[in-house]
């Protein structure tokens, strides 16, 4: 079916937001998520905001504290490749580079993957289900195989994106504008779990937009690394996925943050395998502790009780490297 749309491109950031006014105007960026769900009539729209001549939100440049600034418009190809991401911030450069197929990654902007659409067959299919308004969520008894493991509460999507364990585990912040005025907001606060609200995914407003990717200083003693496990090598979501953040000293762990991807319907830091491996130096009781541990409140589904072997499986592969490092 044919959807009609008004389609306009804002010269200006503040015209961009003005235009974003009523429930059914949506922005357009990339456009490779938006696209798929026009194709699939996953919500309504009357008019599509495009935000590609905003070239300010374009570009990765150092910040006067020693961090690292990303507009939202960069695409996901750039992270991926850019040195200063490849050398400081590791995790965040391999998560892009597991995102969809090159071509996906030089349309996809880092600001969209952040803020693509869950990837349920139900919600992107022709079911009324309980995020697009409805009273039922068809996964909980039917294929879901796919689905959540960790924080499922009325709706079992999991997150989609690659790039958002990184930036979390990272302690990254998202700078966001609107029309009465600019906030920023951490990533791990960005994302809305079903538990608060069933129908959203982030905490953005109608007429909000996310700017820019605030990566604070990488501190001396950091290594970071993002795995994804997939059906296929490419195009595929994370069946199961972590993203590490360690700060070690002397082949100590100082400090560290652990978070999901594939198990919950958000990005899921992992604070129990924090907890067992800050202070030690992942020995193997250490690792195979920490593994168990992350999935020890796990609540599998029908069909996807095969992700906790997984999930743990990996989580000692990508331990025992870091112990290795």
């Amino acid at each position: 079916m044919t959807v009609h749309f008004s389609y306009v491109r804002p010269a200006s950031l503040q015209d961009a937001m003005g235009q974003l006014t009523g429930d059914n105007a949506r922005i357009h960026a990339g456009g490779t998520d938006l696209l798929g769900c026009l194709r699939d009539e996953v919500f309504p729209v009357d008019k599509l905001v495009s935000i590609s001549r905003l070239d300010k939100l374009r570009g990765i440049k150092k910040t006067t504290d020693g961090g690292l600034s990303i507009g939202a418009l960069t695409t996901i190809a750039e992270v991926a490749v850019h040195p200063l991401i490849r050398e400081k911030y590791t995790a965040l450069a391999q998560g892009a580079a597991a995102v969809g197929s090159p071509q996906i990654r030089n349309q996809g902007t880092l600001g969209g993957n952040l803020c693509q659409k869950p990837r349920c067959w139900y919600y992107r299919g022709e079911f009324h289900c309980l995020r697009k308004g409805g009273d039922f969520c068809y996964a909980a008894e039917g294929e879901n195989q796919y689905h959540c493991i960790l924080g499922g509460d009325y709706c079992y999507i999991v997150h989609p994106s690659d790039t958002a364990p990184a930036l979390q585990a990272f302690g990254a912040t998202l700078r966001i504008a609107g029309p009465r005025g600019g906030r920023d907001v951490s990533v791990a606060d960005f994302f809305v779990p079903p538990s608060r609200d069933v129908t959203r995914e982030t905490v953005l407003e109608q007429e909000e937009i996310v700017t820019e990717i605030l990566l604070p200083p990488a501190p001396a003693g950091l290594r970071s690394a993002y795995r994804k496990v997939r059906a296929r090598q490419a195009w595929d979501f994370a069946l199961a996925g972590v993203a590490l953040a360690l700060e070690q000293e002397g082949g100590r762990v100082q400090k560290s943050r652990v978070v999901l991807s594939g198990a919950a319907p958000i990005p899921w830091r992992a604070v129990e395998v924090e907890k067992i491996i800050n202070d030690s130096t992942l020995g193997a009781e250490v690792i195979r502790e920490a593994a168990a541990a992350a999935m020890a409140k796990a609540v599998p589904l029908s069909k996807n009780g095969y992700k906790i072997p997984l999930f743990q499986g990996m989580l000692e592969e990508e331990l025992e490297k870091m112990r290795g490092a």
